[in-house]
């Protein structure tokens, strides 16, 4: 049996039991909730390690339920909804989402998700075992206790836009592309990664740099991908 234990927040019953019913199978234990009230009192009481969010619930918004855990808890949050505008996914995940998966979705890529999900924690482990601090201008990363630095503030970033800086930082004047960047972060390349991955870097910009629109750090190649830019 699969130690991690899920909540999943979705009033509509036939999403949730495809959702329940693949967790099942796949032998991860989870709990269920069909709205934002009895979401926030299951993530309290529970202390699931993953939350799968709809965020068109009956009785609140859930990016209003994102808001209040996010009050006392760290806990990944992949958004699982209809709404696909690029408006609708910033606002999520300004709220605290980690993650965000547009409905209809394919049940590879839910699990796809979480097995992301799960290895972030290693990661994070892991990069303590790198360089103890990466420096490029303002910017420092310090890999053993995961924190950002710009100008000596501490910038807060979601787990998805702390390893997508991670990487670019890693790879400093080099091109990214699109499908190398989806894998890594993502486990896949999915059409919805190459959507998702826009709107985290437009959100990790809007931290990153005061005019995203003449960046310092991270610049667009249309169409192909990402680079970091050295700096002095």
């Amino acid at each position: 049996m699969n130690k991690l234990q899920i909540l999943v927040v979705e009033d509509d019953a036939p999403v949730r039991n495809l959702i329940t019913t693949t967790l099942k199978a796949h032998d991860y234990r989870f709990t269920a909730a069909v709205n934002g009230n009895s979401a926030i009192m299951e993530a309290a009481s529970r202390n699931p390690d993953i939350i799968l969010l709809d965020l068109g619930l009956p009785d609140m918004d859930g990016v209003e339920v994102i808001g209040r855990i996010r009050n006392w808890s760290n806990v990944p949050i992949i958004v699982i909804s209809a709404r696909s505008e690029d408006s609708d996914k910033i606002d999520a995940l300004d709220a605290g989402a980690d993650d965000y998966l547009t409905k209809p979705f394919s049940v590879d890529e839910l699990l796809a998700r979480l097995r992301v999900t799960q290895r972030r924690l290693a990661l994070m482990q892991g990069s303590s075992q790198q360089q103890a601090v990466f420096v490029n201008g303002r910017l420092r990363i310090d890999y053993a206790s995961g924190c950002v630095y710009l100008q000596e503030e501490e910038l807060h970033l979601t787990p998805i836009e702390y390893k997508l800086l991670c990487l670019l930082a890693q790879n400093t004047g080099k091109v990214l592309t699109h499908k190398f960047i989806t894998q890594s972060v993502w486990g896949s390349s999915w059409d919805n990664d190459v959507g998702s991955l826009r709107v985290f870097m437009a959100t990790l910009r809007k931290k990153l740099e005061k005019a995203p629109d003449s960046p310092q750090y991270i610049q667009t190649h249309i169409g192909i991908g990402y680079r970091m830019l050295k700096l002095e």
